[in-house]
């Protein structure tokens, strides 16, 4: 029997699904998807559920059904790598032919005393509600604070600034400008967008601790009723954990196949794994679908020649109306990336990718 086991329903874990079902199985295929939710929550959406702009139902992903496929709903304990093993909280120890390890990201706060008590996170779904709870319990003219002006930042505080015009929005960052590592002409469209809207920007920060309601710049105590964390990500504890090889990132070193390094059968994909590009959706995608495409060459008998991942851009958004992003080295600003997307949202919530 080929039994292939997938930790994690997100966008590279639910790629390998699909694209294993919609091959030729072989006789005995069983696969196993291992997640703590019934549906995939559509993280590139996570700032907007915090804001209060969409609900819940409306970033879930439902998971395939077919009779090859066995959901498995629970915590991951651990990996047993020499028995070919998973520990899933109430089940029996999940066997594998084949694994894939498509976990995500956690926060990272970079060893900041109280960043992760006392700040809020969209990291996953349930700390997003969370996040939701908390932001929009803030009374008028409260303060919240966003900590990191990359573009998980800059979307969080634009959509709760659609959301909320009684509040005061500010974000901080220790670069010189939001999105740092973006072209000019696109930080200064969104530093303007951010000027009219009236979304405070503070850069040059340092913050060296946190506790309830207060941000510590140094000697500078700036006040805060909520404070977003969105200064960074590294792969999850189970990963991180790990004592294979990894990369400055705390990424798992992968081969050509997005094999694990010297542990055979083993697949990286998205977040976890090491790679050229930074981690984004539609990386994981591109990873899954190359996987897949191993572990069927390794049933046909031969391991196929995987082409050179090509991402299409990125894309930002200011509120519903407006955004920005990259395709290839053009940066673009205004309506049109706005509208794609939305467009890049309905393809994910119907399989097209």
């Amino acid at each position: 029997m080929n039994r292939v086991v997938v930790l994690g329903g997100g966008y590279g874990g639910l790629t390998v699904v699909n694209e294993l079902l919609d091959s030729d199985l072989p006789k005995g295929t069983k696969i196993y998807l291992v997640d703590r939710m019934p549906f995939q929550g559509l993280k590139t959406e996570y700032y907007a559920l915090a804001a209060g702009t969409v609900t819940d139902t409306e970033i879930r992903v439902a998971f395939p059904e077919h009779e090859n496929l066995e959901i498995v709903y629970g915590e991951i304990g651990g990996v047993d790598f020499e028995n070919r093993q998973v520990a899933v909280s109430g089940h029996d120890p999940l066997p594998y032919d084949s694994l894939v390890i498509a976990l995500g990201c956690t926060d990272n706060y970079h060893g900041i005393t109280g960043a992760s008590e006392f700040s809020c996170s969209i990291q996953s779904l349930s700390a997003t509600r969370r996040t939701y709870q908390q932001v929009n319990d803030v009374r008028p003219n409260g303060q919240v604070t966003i900590v990191g002006g990359g573009l998980s930042g800059v979307e969080v505080a634009s959509e709760l600034r659609e959301s909320r015009s009684d509040l005061n929005i500010r974000i901080l960052d220790r670069g010189d400008s939001v999105l740092n590592g973006f072209p000019p002409r696109l930080r200064k469209y969104v530093a303007s967008w951010f000027h009219e809207h009236d979304v405070e920007m503070r850069s040059h920060i340092s913050i060296t601790s946190l506790e309830q309601g207060v941000i510590h710049n140094g000697a500078e105590a700036i006040l805060s009723d909520v404070t977003v964390w969105t200064a960074g990500i590294r792969p999850v504890d189970l990963v991180h954990n790990l004592s294979f090889a990894k990369d400055k990132q705390g990424r798992l070193m992968v081969n050509e196949w997005h094999e694990l390094v010297d542990v055979p059968d083993v697949y990286v994909v998205g977040d976890c794994a090491s790679s050229i590009f930074s981690p984004s959706a539609q990386l994981a995608e591109a990873m899954g679908k190359q996987v897949a495409e191993v572990i069927k060459g390794k049933w046909d008998g031969k391991l196929p020649k995987l082409s050179r991942i090509k991402l299409k851009g990125v894309l930002g958004s200011l509120g519903k109306k407006a955004g920005f992003g990259m395709m290839g080295a053009t940066p673009i600003i205004g309506r049109v990336p706005r509208v794609l997307k939305s467009g890049v949202l309905w393809m994910s919530k119907h399989h097209f990718g």
